[in-house]
């Protein structure tokens, strides 16, 4: 009987500084399991030399494999098309800069073989990462928890370990907007944690920044939870009962025989009203574009390059 298959998904953008190092110490942390793997490198759009280097790895190694992606489709997304390619009993996802260290990978395939799904790894500290990065990062997963209906592992990100069925699982929900810590978290499973120290980025630049993590947040929520339409709902009643409130003391002071307050009052509120409801409005506005986008149907993705594979 052949040795289990471990499949490594590697989604990498302008990566060419740093994708040898990243192939060289996933190698040798791969290589002493005992185990058949191959490494699969998802290039997501790159242009720069990304995928002529990785396509120069799988000529002088057997198991590296190249995805190419027509166009830079996003990270979700590319992890996705790996998740499709990969043929292992078991499937890691970790990033090409080397942030989350692959010498991990051994151990999550220890908590795997004593039968967890879902083995993810979660973050015991930050190296690099500023104060305000560290606070936003700490306040995210809170927030985030506290707003959607699954229950997502606090300071963890994409890498992790996952089961064949736990990965066939996610593959089966087609959403194009696409939070993928959040969907392993819905599936169930039995789910365990490895901790780690988070390295600085090898080489390059970080292809997340806040602009990005915002959206990611907002796809998060969106995707898991409906809090946000009835928090709008909630505080419309609360703003039509505190402007209730408030004309009636604008009544009582006109009786009384005060003036120049009404109208003055009145504007600063319809401005901020205005505002309320435009907010309200982006809100919803983000669950309606979600329907617009799955009513498509398009694609997830499409395959420029598909090289060092079998038949499968």
């Amino acid at each position: 009987m052949s040795a289990p298959l471990l499949s490594v998904v590697v989604p990498a953008y302008n990566e060419e500084a740093g994708i040898e190092e990243t192939h060289r110490r996933l190698t040798a942390a791969l290589s002493g399991m005992g185990v058949d793997y191959e490494i699969i490198y998802v290039d997501d759009g790159s242009r720069d030399r990304t995928a002529d280097i990785i396509q120069s790895l799988r000529v002088n190694d057997g198991h590296a494999r190249l995805l190419g992606l027509s166009r830079n489709h996003g990270h979700q997304i590319a992890v996705t098309a790996g998740l499709d390619a990969a043929g292992g009993d078991a499937v890691v996802i970790i990033d090409a800069d080397l942030q989350d260290p692959p010498e991990v990978i051994p151990e999550m395939y220890e908590r795997f073989r004593e039968g967890y799904d879902v083995v993810y790894g979660r973050r015991s500290g930050r190296e690099g990462d500023s104060a305000f990065k560290r606070l936003t990062a700490f306040m995210f997963y809170r927030a985030l928890n506290a707003l959607t209906d699954a229950e997502i592992p606090p300071d963890t990100g994409d890498f992790r370990l996952v089961s064949r069925r736990a990965a066939d699982a996610v593959r089966e929900m087609p959403e194009h907007d696409r939070y993928l810590r959040g969907m392993f978290a819905w599936i169930g499973f039995r789910q365990t944690a490895v901790e780690f120290r988070r390295g600085k980025r090898f080489a390059g630049e970080t292809h997340y920044p806040l602009r990005k993590m915002l959206k990611l947040a907002a796809s998060g929520v969106i995707s898991f939870s409906v809090k946000p339409l009835g928090a709008i709902a909630a505080l419309g009643l609360v703003m039509a009962g505190a402007g209730l409130a408030w004309l009636a003391v604008l009544l009582v002071l006109a009786l009384a025989g005060r003036r120049g307050l009404g109208i003055n009052t009145l504007a600063a509120m319809m401005i901020e009203c205005a505002g309320l409801v435009l907010a309200a409005l982006g809100v919803v506005g983000g669950y309606v574009g979600r329907i617009y986008r799955e009513a498509q149907n398009r694609p997830l993705y499409r395959l420029a390059r598909r090289e060092g594979f079998d038949d499968r």
